[in-house]
């Protein structure tokens, strides 16, 4: 069975108080805990707020990622880049952040990361030409880099299945990848068939969660995501990536803690039939 990696943060309590952010202080104790839990990979998040403290940034915490990752056999093979949802690439903050997606590319590569994922969600949607322009001009700079480090760029938006294809095919790259987030999918009410006819070629990075039409992130099978068809997809179009879970959060720590086991079983059942 394919192995199951889980979202930076989700195995530690809040980092002030916020759903999902890089624990600053505290985020090495975080390779531990997924190792006993039977977790192989933790997809760090890279967000706007103190993210020149992120150990991705710099050469001393990725020499400490390293060491992390060589002492419990716990990878970080993909990146969450929340950072572009506060300073989107299509907006004033163009430059900037293409220096920090440079930057962190040149970090990715040194260790081995397969994914970046770029979300175009919420306060970075695609929402005009001029942005899906702004965006490609953008994402091309770092494309040679990219391809010469063997890194994925996946995108993450809201656009339905046509509009997100019609986006890929601005791009000349076999390095331009897809994020598909079960639950966002299930949430804004999209097909994961006609998802998966535009796009399933392109998926190299997983996000596991459930949502309500509509609505936020609900505990595994009880919300609107069709678990089946999508691994059913997954398996059709021979997807071999990473496999994240980013479910929904009990509020206590200990909660927390025991709803990720339940949701980590529910997950697998689909993972060792279809995968």
């Amino acid at each position: 069975m394919k192995n199951i990696g889980i979202m930076q943060g989700r195995l530690l309590p809040r980092y002030k108080n916020r759903y999902q952010a890089h624990p600053v202080v505290y985020w090495q104790a975080e390779f531990n805990i997924a190792k006993e839990l039977g977790f192989n990979q933790i997809e760090f998040i890279l967000d706007y707020n103190e993210h020149e403290q992120n150990p991705l940034m710099s050469k001393k915490g990725i020499k400490e990622i390293k060491k992390m990752m060589e002492q419990t056999g716990v990878f970080v093979k993909s990146v969450c880049a929340d950072y572009f949802m506060e300073a989107p690439l299509h907006s004033v903050h163009q430059k900037e952040s293409e220096d920090v997606l440079i930057k962190l590319v040149k970090s990715a590569g040194k260790l081995n990361i397969v994914d970046i994922v770029i979300p175009c969600v919420d306060h970075s949607t695609l929402k005009s030409k001029k942005d899906v322009d702004m965006f490609v001009e953008s994402i091309n700079k770092a494309v040679p880099l990219a391809e010469k480090s063997g890194i994925n760029i996946n995108f993450e938006t809201d656009l339905n299945p046509k509009a997100f294809k019609k986006l890929l095919n601005r791009f000349d790259s076999k390095n331009i990848k897809v994020n598909y987030d079960i639950g966002n999918s299930a949430s804004l009410g999209y097909s994961p068939k006609e998802e998966f006819k535009a796009y399933g070629a392109y998926i190299s990075d997983l996000h596991v969660k459930d949502r309500v039409l509509g609505g936020g992130s609900v505990k595994l099978g009880t919300g609107n995501a069709d678990f089946k068809t999508v691994f059913e997809q997954l398996k059709k179009y021979k997807f071999n990536g990473s496999i994240i879970m980013q479910a929904a959060k009990a509020d206590d720590y200990i909660d927390d803690l025991s709803m990720v086991k339940e949701q980590k079983e529910f997950i697998s059942k689909y993972i060792k039939k279809y995968l």
